[in-house]
């Protein structure tokens, strides 16, 4: 083990002398790993960042979750949308025998939302979210208060006019959010609502599903009252029991939504049943796919650099022949000698690689401030790059390091 070690220090001492006295010509030959490294650890750092950022917007429109609604979320450029748009609407009045219909439920919602002006005195936001709720809403997709209370089971049987702000719009029309406790807004319609509580500050999200700090929650018969239902995105929303499958949520659920609209057997189905779970595996399916990309894209470079560093090698066996001739007239091994010379070529790819990684941190720093989402470098990312670099330096150096090991001494130590 101390004999490995010290050949493993010797080796690193000659990596550094031929980076320190073939400055240019080391940097171009390691070049292709830099970009290689920079490539990959980038497209996977960023791509994670940006997966865990997306994932985690999916998975705040609740867990083992099902939205029924007349459009399909999951679109694209090929988006049908003239399929879905002369869909009837899903219902309120439909929640309560879905819940009779399907044992398999544990808590089921009726949520709408749109788009309004909302003004306190003489100051006026535009644009702000209406979400109307009913009263499991929460249990679905849970939200902390920060100051006041949330909605409560009298507000949703009475349809009182009870508001919960968000965060940005508190602060907006109040200075400081917590002002805004026990002041009365005017809403669509001419309507007043009172505010009983603060939503705690959400933060920026990718897809912004939920735009809770730039919106007002009231209950959904409350916000009946300012739209008419159908018109203000209707859904219903079902979380099923932790001990039922998707699978079987599903189909109960199709069942029943079909025999509550009298559909045929010979009819499609007029509604959307939008599986949370199922969003959250298609989107992991399209960034395996970008990774894929990206380590096709860095393979490239990392072939590059592999010929530029045996090329190194080569020129370095070269150079120390006579070096080779000596130390194994002395003594030395076949395998020392190789074990040498492919450390030594691992030692100049990881250099390559380091200035590779530093690339990657500058480039996280940059993007992270601009991008919406922080993008993380993470260990296990770093010790990959580090794998690669050793994997790289080892088949590089291969062939030079095996005729190194092979040569004669004697002819060897007559080279110049």
């Amino acid at each position: 083990m101390l004999k490995f070690i010290s050949i493993l220090l010797s080796s690193m001492k000659m990596a550094l002398q031929e980076f320190r006295s073939n400055k240019l010509r080391t940097f171009l030959s390691l070049f292709g790993v830099t970009i290689g490294i920079f490539c990959i650890i980038s497209v996977l750092s960023t791509v994670g960042s940006l997966e865990q950022a997306i994932q985690s917007d999916i998975k705040s429109l609740g867990s083992n979750t099902v939205y029924i609604d007349k459009w399909e979320y999951a679109g694209g450029q090929d988006y049908p949308w003239w399929k879905y748009v002369n869909r009837p609407a899903p219902s309120s009045s439909e929640m309560e025998p879905l819940r009779l219909k399907v044992p398999a439920i544990q808590h089921i919602a009726f949520e709408m939302d749109f788009q309004d002006n909302v003004e306190f005195k003489d100051d006026r936001l535009t644009n702000v979210m209406y979400y109307g709720v009913s009263r499991e809403f929460f249990d679905i997709q849970p939200l902390d208060i920060e100051l006041g209370r949330t909605l409560q089971l009298s507000d949703h049987d009475q349809s009182t006019n009870a508001v919960l702000i968000g965060h940005t719009v508190a602060e907006q029309l109040f200075g400081k959010p917590e002002n805004a406790i026990g002041a009365q807004l005017d809403l669509k319609g001419g309507k007043i609502g009172n505010i009983v509580g603060l939503i705690k500050k959400q933060g920026k999200s990718i897809m912004e599903i939920w735009q809770f700090d730039n919106s007002i929650i009231v209950t959904s018969g409350f916000l009946n009252q300012m739209a008419e239902e159908k018109k203000a995105s209707p859904k219903i929303i079902v979380q099923g029991r932790p001990d039922v499958s998707m699978e079987m949520l599903r189909d109960e659920l199709t069942g029943a939504m079909r025999s509550l609209r009298k559909l045929k057997p010979t009819q499609a189905d007029n509604f959307t049943l939008n599986d949370i779970d199922a969003f959250s595996a298609f989107a992991s399916a399209i960034f395996t796919n970008v990774n894929i990309g990206g380590w096709a894209i860095a393979s490239l470079s990392l072939i590059v650099g592999m010929f530029g560093v045996a090329n190194i090698m080569f020129v370095t066996v070269r150079e120390r022949t006579s070096q080779i001739g000596l130390k194994k007239a002395v003594g030395a091994k076949r395998f020392t000698i190789l074990t040498e010379f492919l450390l030594e070529s691992a030692a100049l790819c990881i250099i390559g690689g380091l200035i590779g990684l530093l690339l990657v941190f500058i480039l996280a720093q940059l993007l992270s401030g601009v991008g919406g989402f922080p993008i993380i470098v993470s260990p296990g990312v770093v010790l990959l790059a580090f794998g690669i670099c050793i994997v790289v330096g080892i088949l590089a150096g291969i062939v030079p390091a095996s005729i190194a090991a092979k040569m004669d001494p004697v002819t060897a130590m007559r080279s110049k």
